[in-house]
Formats: structure tokens, sequence, C-alpha cells
């Protein structure tokens, strides 16, 4: 069995990784860090856990980390997970951050909507973990940037479409909405129950969100030009998932019969995409709980814009489960590893 660890098991993506990695047929789950839950042991920090998993959490050092795992998924905020990844590589680990430290490929970029990297020497090392675009890569790496979970429901949607030129790169909107559990655990006002449930609300808006160059980024990619698009984020007073509606004007002489071909030869043989038949559109509900995305669209012909709409789970494929698929094909095991599950519904 490959020996796996988490640091930082005690957030939302922790336990999403534990709950996926308890079920794993070919890793062991050796070390659950959490410096505010140590000593406790998980499945009383996360009860859902009870009998699947028997560790307690620690407050270990990346030496003693490294000692226990042969890959290790660091589940910590940005800034936190470039100081602890380059040791990991160092003592030999292969590793899949779920932070934005590795994401962003330009340092200038990065430092621009965070702060100063500490690490920079590793951000052309890092591959991009979106399978879908990088599966070759990704299985070559020791070091995966996990993507985020509204650049994972936007890239899927567009990328495609961007490199077959079928839409107008300068006209791209996305509008997005997302659970809760995309704010993390931390006690915050702003997520208080109070406050979200009977609400729907926008936030950081007018090209504001720490996403914005992430999804600018792999759209450049794949238009082989640069791309800006507007991206507004909402909070849905839900506990998980993600809807993204894009829009954009088509470019001439494309319809949907050739909008459909060119997502089926995009995602025909991908396990974790579903695109659904024209005018049939995606749902949270339908993805709750699984590693896919849903992809629909739809023509209006009064505007010539597609709109295209894509769901996930955002701590399962816009997280956890993305991660879980980075390491199987990382290791050379079956990409649904662990994954196979249906959705939960209702």
């Amino acid at each position: 069995m490959i020996k796996v660890a988490i640091i930082g098991a005690s957030g939302y993506t922790g336990v999403e990784l534990s709950r996926i990695l308890c079920n794993h047929p070919h890793v062991t789950l050796t070390a659950a860090t959490s410096r505010q839950y140590a000593g406790q042991p998980l499945s009383e920090v996360f009860p859902n856990l009870r009998g699947k998993v028997d560790l307690v959490c620690e407050n270990l050092s990346t030496d003693e980390i490294a000692e226990r795992a042969d890959v290790v998924f660091t589940a910590v905020p940005h800034k936190t997970a470039m100081d602890i990844v380059p040791q990991l590589l160092e003592a030999g680990k292969k590793v899949v951050d779920l932070s934005a430290d590795y994401r962003l490929r330009d340092l200038a970029t990065y430092e621009n909507w965070y702060q100063p990297h500490s690490s920079s020497s590793y951000l052309a090392e890092a591959v991009y973990g979106l399978p879908e675009r990088y599966r070759d890569d990704i299985s070559k790496a020791r070091l995966v940037a996990n993507p985020g979970c509204y650049p994972t429901s936007i890239i899927l949607a567009l990328a495609p479409l961007l490199e077959r030129g079928a839409i107008d790169s300068r006209t791209i909107i996305a509008d997005s909405k997302s659970g809760t559990s995309g704010a993390g655990r931390s006690a915050a006002v702003g997520t208080l129950f109070c406050e979200v449930a009977d609400g729907f609300r926008p936030y950081k808006v007018a090209g504001t969100h720490r996403h914005t160059p992430e999804i600018e980024q792999e759209l450049s990619c794949a238009a082989k030009t640069d791309i800006t698009v507007s991206f507004t984020p909402h909070l849905l007073p839900i506990s998980r998932g993600i809807l993204s509606t894009i829009y954009a004007e088509l470019q001439p002489d494309f319809d949907a019969e050739k909008i459909g071909a060119i997502y089926k030869q995009a995602y025909e043989s991908e396990t974790f995409v579903r695109v659904l038949p024209h005018n049939s559109l995606p749902a949270t509900q339908y993805v709750r709980g699984s590693n896919f995305c849903d992809l629909g669209f739809a023509i209006d012909t009064r505007t010539n814009r597609i709109v295209v709409v894509s769901a996930i789970d955002n701590i399962v494929k816009g997280a956890a489960g993305q991660a879980v698929q980075n390491m199987n094909i990382m290791l050379g095991l079956e990409e649904d590893a662990g994954l196979a599950g249906a959705p939960f519904f209702p």
C-alpha cells in the first residue's frame, strides 16, 4: 500500500480527502496534521469518519511527515504551502498542493495577487493539475498544483471552444455561484447561517477575486492569445457545489451541432466530464459528493451568444477529488481509484 499524509486535515478539504482516501484501494492514510486539534482523533473532529479513519491529529514537523508518507497532500492556505513543499520535494516525496502557491506560472502575477513567493524556483516545475488538460505532464510530475474550484468549472467549459476558435475570446463573461464550504471552515460572520440562509449575493466583484489570474492563464493557453474575462462569484445558501454560467459571442459558422461535436471530441474519453445533450443543463445536486463536472450549453440565436453551464462539487472535483485524481495519475494507478462512486442524491 502507498503511504499518504494530509497536512491540514481539519478543514473541509482535509476531511474530504480523508473520506475519499479511506476507501481508496491502493493507499493507506498514515498521517493527518492539525495544530488546532492535535491529540484528538480525526473521527472526533469529523464524526462522519467514525469507523473509517482511526488516525489521531498530530502537529508534525515536515521531516516527521516525510518519514511516514510517500505522497503528501498540502491542504493549507497560500503562503503556508510555499514554506512546506520544498522540504517535502527535497525528501523525495510527491506532493499535491491544494493552495494557490504554485498554480500561477508567472512570478510577478502571483506576487501581484497574493504576496512575495519564498520558493519561486519551483513554479516552472509545478504542473497545473487539471487532468483533462495536462494528464501527460501530471504523470511525470513530483509537484502538482491542484486547481481552484471556480477555475476548474470555467476552464473545462471554455477551453475546447477557445482551442477551436468557436467563440470571440473578448466577450467572455463568467457568472459563478458557490456553496459556503468554499469559504473554508474557519468561523466568519459572512458565512454564519443567519447571514447566508434565504439569501444570495455576489462578492469580490469587478475582477477582484484571486482566481481571476488562474482562469485567464489557462484560457490564454487554450486560445494561444491573451484572454481577459469578466468573472463574478456569488455565494449560495447551500453547503457545497459550484454552478458557472458562462456567456460568449459565437464566431461565424458555429452552430449547436458543431459545438456539440467539439465537446464530444474533447471529453468523450474523459471519465469525470459528462457532456449533456444540447439544451439539457447541469445542476449542482446531480454532482454532489462526486468528482464529476457536468457540462451543458444552449445557443441564444437572438444575441448570437452561447451560454455554457458547468456544475461541480467544489470540495470534490473543485478540490479533494481532483487532488486524488492527480495522485492516481502521478502514481500510475487507475485514474478513478477511490473516486468511482455515483453522486449522492438528494
